[in-house]
């Protein structure tokens, strides 16, 4: 069974730059219409395809199975999806620990979040000093709302309730 265990996190400054080990580009796509069941996500990173499956078990455990899938099979995909996001991750390395920034593009620009992956939900790690407020398990700003509801479309009275979470 494949487990997934990650909190996320805002930003609030640039100071994770230093730490940077590697860069990628993103692009994905959900065939999921509702986050409150299985999620279907399809990602191209450089030439590769990859079908996941996720579903969110409790706190911040998910079911997570991922798959490579044939090229040409994720282009017609996510050719066919009008749900999509584009950023750009980058990997880094702090304290020991690795952790991951996704800097948003197009119409989530300019949201940046953080993510640990843990191996249980009790793990210890420090919160670097780039690291804003923590936002594990706040839908709206999981990948998935965000490519239905970019944060660009975000009004004031929905930028509040969630600052304030």
């Amino acid at each position: 069974m494949a487990l997934e265990i990650e909190r996320r996190f805002l930003i609030k400054n640039d100071n994770w730059k230093e730490f940077i080990t590697k860069k990628i580009f993103i692009e994905q796509g959900y065939l999921s219409k509702s986050c409150d069941d299985w999620i279907i996500r399809i990602r191209l990173t450089g030439k590769d395809f990859k079908i996941a499956l996720k579903k969110h078990i409790k706190n911040f455990t998910n079911f997570e199975f991922e798959y490579s899938i044939p090229r040409k099979d994720g282009e017609s995909i996510m050719s066919n999806l009008s749900n999509t996001i584009k950023k750009e991750r980058y990997f880094l390395e702090f304290e020991k620990k690795s952790w991951i920034i996704d800097c948003f593009k197009e119409n989530n620009y300019p949201l940046e979040i953080a993510e640990i992956e843990l191996s249980n939900e009790e793990e210890n790690f420090s919160l670097p000093s780039f690291i804003s407020k923590e936002i594990t398990g706040v839908r709206h700003y999981s990948n998935f709302s965000l490519s239905y509801k970019p944060f660009s479309k975000w009004n004031d009275d929905y930028l509040t309730t969630f600052k304030n979470y």
